[in-house]
C-alpha cells in the first residue's frame, strides 16, 4: 500500500507487535519509510516493557526509518513523532490535546496515546529507528492507575484507525522534514512546548534516581525535562511524570 511522499504501509489483521515486525523488516533489508499497521496486537508493549492493551478498533502502527540520524540524536524522534501525532489529532478536530513528557498524548489529563522509539543495528546500513504509536481511537483500557480516554469520546464520533493513520503519516513526514536529521530540533522542541502538559506547574517525576518534585520549567536543547525543585534546576533524562493537583483553598475563617 502506497502513502504520500514515498512512504509505504503494510497492514495486518493481527501481529504480536508492530515494532517487532518493523524490526524484522529492517533486519531483512527493507529500505525504510515504511509503516507497519495491525488491527490488533497480541503482545503490544510500551516503555520499559509494559504491556499495551491492543484490542481491535484502535491504531497500532510503527514507522521504520533507516539511518535517519546519528545514534546520539535518535531519542529526538520521540519528540518529532509527538508533534506529528498531536497535529494529526488536531486535524481530526480534537481540542486541547497536550503532550506529556516524554511520550504520551493526553486530553484534559487523560491518556489518549503513547509512543515507543526503539533502535536496531543493520549491518552496513546504519541505525534502524522504529517509532511505535498506539492510539485509543475507539476504546481505552480499564482498571489503570491513571485516567485514560479515547478519540471517540473526545470527538463524540467514531474515528477509524485508517483515518488517523492517513493524517499521521502526512504529519510525520512533515515533522521529519522540519527536523532534518537533527539541525531542526529547536523548531520541533518549540512546537512540542506549545502543547506541553504541566508546563509551569508542579509535577512529580519517578525516575531511576528516585522520585522528585518541582515545577516543570521547560525542555533543554536535547529534550531533557528541566525541573525547578528544592535542589535548584535539575535536568531529567528519563522518568514518569505525574501531575500534582492544586491544593484546595483554605476555608474562610468563621
Amino acid at each position: 500500500m502506497l502513502l504520500d511522499n514515498g512512504w509505504r504501509a503494510q497492514v495486518h489483521a493481527r501481529l504480536a507487535s508492530t515494532n517487532d515486525a518493523a524490526r524484522a523488516c529492517a533486519l531483512a533489508g527493507d529500505p525504510g519509510r515504511l509503516w507497519i499497521v495491525a488491527d490488533e496486537q497480541l503482545a503490544g508493549r510500551g516503555r520499559h516493557g509494559r504491556a499495551w492493551s491492543s484490542p481491535p478498533g484502535n491504531l497500532y502502527a510503527s514507522a521504520l526509518l533507516i539511518d535517519p540520524c546519528d545514534s546520539a540524536l535518535a531519542p529526538q524522534l520521540g519528540f518529532v513523532a509527538g508533534v506529528a501525532l498531536a497535529r494529526a489529532v488536531e486535524d481530526l478536530g480534537a481540542p486541547d490535546v497536550k503532550l506529556k513528557w516524554p511520550n504520551d498524548l493526553v486530553w484534559r489529563g487523560a491518556k489518549l496515546a503513547g509512543l515507543l522509539v526503539e533502535g536496531a543495528a543493520t549491518p552496513g546500513r546504519g541505525l534502524a529507528c522504529i517509532v511505535g504509536v498506539g492510539v485509543n481511537c475507539a476504546s481505552a483500557p480499564a482498571g489503570l492507575a491513571y485516567p485514560v480516554s479515547s478519540l471517540a469520546a473526545v470527538l463524540g464520533r467514531p474515528v477509524a484507525p485508517h483515518e488517523l493513520l492517513s493524517l499521521l503519516a502526512a504529519r510525520f513526514d512533515q515533522a521529519i522534514g522540519l527536523w532534518r536529521r537533527g539541525p531542526g530540533f529547536s523548531q520541533i522542541r518549540s512546537q512540542w512546548l506549545e502543547r506541553a502538559a504541566g508546563l509551569g506547574a508542579p509535577i512529580r517525576v519517578a525516575g531511576p534516581r528516585g522520585p522528585c518534585e518541582g515545577v516543570f520549567e521547560t525542555l533543554d536543547a536535547s529534550g531533557r525535562l528541566l525541573l525547578r525543585g528544592p535542589r535548584g534546576l535539575e535536568a531529567i533524562e528519563a522518568g514518569d511524570v505525574f501531575f500534582i493537583p492544586p491544593a484546595a483553598p483554605d476555608a474562610p475563617p468563621n
